[in-house]
């Protein structure tokens, strides 16, 4: 290759070594959460007894468990994909976790969650695309009007393949499905900070992806009956307007009880509070007992660290 060409490949390239080449891992990552994370959803809801493989739809905790375990390995591969470029974030909560307390640059948290929201309805669009005939199948087959909101012909069973709803149980009020989301997120962002700190026996041989997606598993069995465990705001906002734009209508916005603002809300407050709540008992005590960083503890993934991390 001449030096010219040589030169112009890496004009035509260099935009990869800025932040234009995180948001890039950001937005795939985020897509192939989405893409399996609502995909098993799918399946779960239409796909499956549609297809002449059962004739159930959420027979409790069998459906439950395929959908924890589905999100689960949806996480676990979308880290694995981005995290070598941006950390994979794969959640604008996480990602403001990490400006509030771990130092990452507060001008790239609003291109990050951009490109979060958008990997997260290219990935909804997909699984729009391959199940839209079982979705209809569905609805068809038990007199399903889609976009109705309540009464015989409600549509919130498809509408859940794609975005959170509160259990009924919880009628009008938000208050209770808000600290279901603020409990949620807490919890995963003291997953995350202890599978990164350095200082807390941190996972080798490249299994922190793996463990963040068992960390989901657990909170979706343990907390994702009350409103659906979003506990990621582009997770559910995303495939939200997907849903909107492809017949959902007010099912999806403003949603039931208008509640298409909770998990917006309840998992930034909740991921800020698991970050001091984390930093508080554990990370500040391994600090002042002097617990030495961990040799080969692997890396945090972000292609530029411009500052040094606070304590």
């Amino acid at each position: 290759m001449s030096a010219r060409a040589a030169g112009a490949l890496g004009a035509r390239g260099r935009w990869r070594q800025t932040v234009w080449g995180e948001l890039s891992a950001e937005f795939l990552g985020t897509f192939v959460l989405i893409a399996f994370g609502d995909g098993v959803v799918a399946m779960a809801v239409a796909a499956l007894n549609q297809s002449g493989r059962g004739s159930q739809i959420f027979a409790a905790s069998g459906d439950w468990l395929l959908i924890t375990w589905g999100w689960a390995m949806a996480v676990t591969f979308g880290v694995y994909v981005a995290g070598g470029v941006s950390g994979a974030h794969i959640n604008p909560a996480v990602t403001l976790a990490l400006a509030v307390r771990r130092a990452f640059p507060w001008a790239k948290v609003l291109p990050y969650i951009a490109a979060q929201v958008v990997g997260a309805f290219a990935g909804a669009a997909l699984v729009y695309l391959n199940y839209h005939n079982a979705i209809g199948s569905y609805e068809t087959a038990h007199h399903i009007t889609r976009g109705a909101l309540g009464g015989a012909a409600d549509s919130t069973a498809t509408f859940s393949i794609f975005a959170t709803f509160p259990a009924p149980f919880f009628h009008a009020s938000m208050i209770w499905p808000l600290v279901d989301q603020v409990i949620g997120t807490a919890f995963l962002v003291m997953f995350v900070f202890a599978l990164t700190d350095e200082r807390n026996q941190p996972p080798r041989m490249n299994l922190a992806p793996l463990l963040v997606g068992l960390a989901v598993a657990a909170i979706g069995m343990s907390y994702g009956a009350n409103a659906g465990y979003a506990i990621n705001p582009a997770r559910d906002f995303g495939p939200r307007l997907l849903a909107f734009f492809t017949g959902w209508g007010k099912v999806a916005l403003p949603g039931v009880h208008d509640y298409f603002w909770i998990p917006i809300v309840g998992p930034f407050v909740g991921a800020v509070v698991g970050a001091f709540v984390y930093d508080l008992f554990i990370r500040d005590v391994l600090r002042d007992r002097g617990v030495p960083v961990t040799p080969e503890a692997e890396a945090e993934g972000r292609t530029v660290k411009e500052e040094a991390e606070t304590i």
